[in-house]
Order: C-alpha cells, then sequence, then structure tokens
C-alpha cells in the first residue's frame, strides 16, 4: 500500500477460534447479526464468497427522526478459508447499479471502488483479526464505523458463548 492511498487498519482479537470469525464475515446470516455501526441494522446481506462472486449489502438506519438504507456491492478478489478474504466495495443502488458515493453525501476524493482486506490467524484458540480497508481514511466515520461493528461483533460472540 503507498502512502498515497487512505485506509485504516484496524487489529482485533476475539475470543472464538478461527472457523467462527471465518463463517460470522462469510455466511449472510451471521454476518448481519454483527456488521455495520451501532443503530443500523443490516437487512439484506448476499453473498457468494467465491473468487469472482458478487456481494450486495443493505444497511438501514431506522429511529423516529430519520430512516435511511445504503446499498453497497462488490466482488470477492481472494478467499482462502478461514485465513483471508479480499473484496471490493462501491455504493450501489438497491438494484446493484453502482452509484457516486458523493450522491450519499460522502467526501468529493472518496473513491468509487474500496478494497476490504481481512487476515486471520489463530493462537490458544482465540482469532487476531487484521482489517485493512482501503479508500476509507483512519478517523473517518467510515473507520469509526468499523470500530461500532467490531465491538457488535465481540458483543455477539460473548452472548453466544452465555447461551451455550
Amino acid at each position: 500500500m503507498s502512502n498515497e492511498k487512505k485506509w485504516v487498519k484496524i487489529e482485533r482479537e476475539f475470543d472464538a477460534p478461527i472457523e467462527t470469525i471465518w463463517n460470522m464475515w462469510t455466511d449472510p446470516i451471521l454476518f448481519k447479526a454483527w456488521y455495520g455501526p451501532r443503530g443500523m441494522s443490516i437487512p439484506v446481506a448476499e453473498m457468494n464468497v467465491t473468487v469472482g462472486g458478487k456481494r450486495k449489502i443493505c444497511m438501514e438506519m431506522t429511529s423516529p427522526e430519520r430512516s435511511m438504507k445504503m446499498w453497497f456491492t462488490g466482488i470477492y478478489k481472494e478467499v482462502t478459508r478461514p485465513h483471508r478474504l479480499v473484496y471490493t466495495e462501491s455504493m450501489c443502488d438497491e438494484d446493484g447499479k453502482l452509484i457516486s458515493p458523493q450522491s450519499m453525501g460522502m467526501p468529493v476524493d472518496f473513491p468509487d471502488i474500496t478494497e476490504v482486506i481481512v487476515e486471520l490467524s489463530e493462537s490458544d484458540g482465540k482469532t487476531l483479526m487484521i482489517m485493512v480497508h482501503v479508500g476509507v481514511e483512519t478517523g473517518t466515520a467510515g473507520a469509526g464505523g468499523w470500530n461500532q461493528a467490531f465491538d457488535k461483533l465481540t458483543e455477539y460472540l460473548s452472548a453466544k458463548d452465555k447461551a451455550v
């Protein structure tokens, strides 16, 4: 990655086996349980997790003050179970047609296509995740959203453990 590109890198350790964390990223039902910032739900997660496969995700916020849907699409570029997942991400409409990030209120310099790289490794039954989102800058709302999503993932895993 060159220094010219904007990117955010987040490292998290999860108290779960690597297969569990892989499934949280690749199983649409599990993905819907944690993805997105607080206050957002994921009503749609279509994921063909194969190289060249498509993904389409809808993030929805519903509150008494406001209702909003944001759609994202992309292509899986690398799928190496359970260690590495790479996919592109672009804003789109409900039909999957690409739209400009600026039409959704993003800054002028926000790229049309970003790339998400997830690397997982396991040690002593825990999983270290390193996630890099190329095109999203550290300190932005997008970076904050990722941290909130990973907090939700930690809470989901903790609640799942207590239910067992």
